[in-house]
């Protein structure tokens, strides 16, 4: 056997003697041992620790041969962690109660005294068989995360325009390397489409690719949510969980939203990227993490580390490289493609003979702002193919917001210029803020600075 090829050992017994040599006998083999002579210590222990097999006796003081108290102890136990591996030992064994103790959840059953070698090697079966619960507990929590995934629709990433072909060699270029990768866009640009697009092109596309919505954590479940917890932790603890680092381990882990995260969380963020490592709610032992890391945002990250609300070591760590999303507005070439392939998903869903989208109604949605972007887009078009009575999509079917269809000419029909096109759009953002600076510059994605170096080009 190769030495420490064990992991941690916990013997309860009553007996000094026995736990002395046990602990002799094993900690040649084993990472650690840790013997207990009162078993009433049983749930302090476990409460702090994982083991990988706990050795418990059968008999103490009060009860000699009964093994009554053996049996207590090993139903605590396992309502505790019902995948703990317990090797029950006594000096008055039978078949009776072997089989008894194998029945409530007893993984094996010695007799003292022992033999060295025999007991070495039932621990270390017991070992590989919890090493084994563990491995399924991943898996069982990567399958419900790849169900998820599979269950998603509209994962291909459609377009054509030159602001997306910009995006794709990106995506072509940083794919296979295990770079960090920080995706900046608006709401509904398609962020995690992008995401999993990373996923699908890197070395790792063969395992799992875990999402998280950072939004949607609440400050006392991040810890839970991102680095998991054992049964009984806090109240609604009924059960071990692996934490989304933890299931993603080997995979690609994307945390979506992460501007919204508060300085508290984004320190235990950072403390686990930079240690490539966790520890589950309830546990001192840590487990280390492979992971590749993506996310997201659609908030000002860098003007929130100059307002000291985004940590600026935090922002160093997830964004090796950067990609930025384009809005809809910024590529409408991209609309009748969009159109067409939600109208094709929405026919075939709804059972509607729609054929086409006329000239008209593809002339109107090009010239909306499309401020909700594609998720807004794919909307109006199930709306539009529910309500449709023929075969053709016109206009009148696509009912927009007024508040955010421009009459203006649409930039980039008609003018090329880069300068000139630039110009109109910061000329468009001031005027949209009636001169704020602040307000246009946060609308153009600039600094205060940045936007007064442009208007002094312009000679605005």
């Amino acid at each position: 056997m190769e030495e420490k090829e064990l992991g941690k050992i916990l013997i309860i017994d009553d007996d000094e003697d026995v736990l002395l040599a046990a602990k002799l006998l094993l900690k040649k083999h084993a990472k650690e041992v840790i013997i207990e002579k009162n078993p009433k210590k049983i749930p302090f222990l476990l409460n702090n620790d994982t083991y990988d097999v706990i050795l418990l006796d059968m008999n103490f003081s009060k009860d000699i041969t009964s093994g009554k108290e053996g049996f207590y102890w090993l139903e605590q136990i396992k309502e505790k962690d019902p995948n703990a591996v317990v090797i029950l030992i006594t000096a008055f064994g039978d078949v009776e109660m072997a089989v008894r103790a194998l029945k409530v959840g007893a993984t094996d059953f010695v007799l003292k005294p022992w033999q060295n070698e025999k007991l070495v090697a039932t621990i270390s079966s017991a070992s590989r068989l919890k090493q084994s619960y563990n491995k399924v507990e991943q898996l069982s929590t990567a399958k419900k995360s790849l169900e998820e995934e599979i269950s998603q629709s509209f994962k291909d990433i459609i377009g054509e325009s030159q602001p997306m072909q910009d995006v794709f060699n990106l995506i072509d270029k940083v794919a296979k390397t295990d770079a960090n990768v920080l995706i900046l866009g608006e709401n509904g640009t398609g962020k995690e489409l992008v995401a999993r697009a990373l996923h699908a092109r890197s070395l790792r596309q063969e395992e799992v690719f875990v999402s998280v919505d950072m939004g949607a954590i609440t400050e006392t479940l991040f810890e839970s949510e991102l680095f998991g917890h054992k049964k009984g932790a806090f109240t609604d603890a009924k059960e071990d969980r692996a934490g989304r680092f933890e299931v993603a381990n080997n995979g690609t882990l994307f945390l979506d939203e992460i501007g919204n995260l508060s300085l508290p969380l984004q320190a235990k963020l950072l403390a686990a990227l930079q240690n490539r490592e966790i520890r589950r709610i309830g546990s001192n032992k840590t487990v280390n993490i492979d992971i590749r890391l993506i996310c997201a945002t659609n908030m000002p990250v860098y003007e929130m580390v100059s307002d000291n609300s985004f940590r600026q070591d935090l922002l160093y760590r997830i964004n090796t490289v950067e990609i930025k999303l384009p809005a809809l507005r910024e590529r409408r070439d991209d609309i009748p493609l969009l159109v067409d392939h939600f109208v094709k998903i929405y026919s075939k869903k709804y059972r509607k003979p729609i054929q086409r989208v006329s000239a008209n109604a593809l002339k109107k949605l090009k010239a909306y702002q499309w401020p909700g972007n594609i998720r807004e887009l794919q909307h109006v078009v199930e709306r539009s193919v529910i309500m449709s009575d023929g075969d053709v999509l016109d206009e009148h079917n696509f009912l927009l917001s007024s508040q955010a269809t421009s009459d203006e000419p649409i930039l980039g029909e008609d003018v090329f210029n880069l300068d000139e096109v630039e110009k109109q759009v910061v000329q468009k953002a001031i005027n949209k803020h009636s001169g704020n600076i602040s307000k246009a510059a946060k609308e153009l994605g600039l600094t205060r600075a940045a936007l007064y170096r442009r208007l002094e080009k312009h000679g605005l």
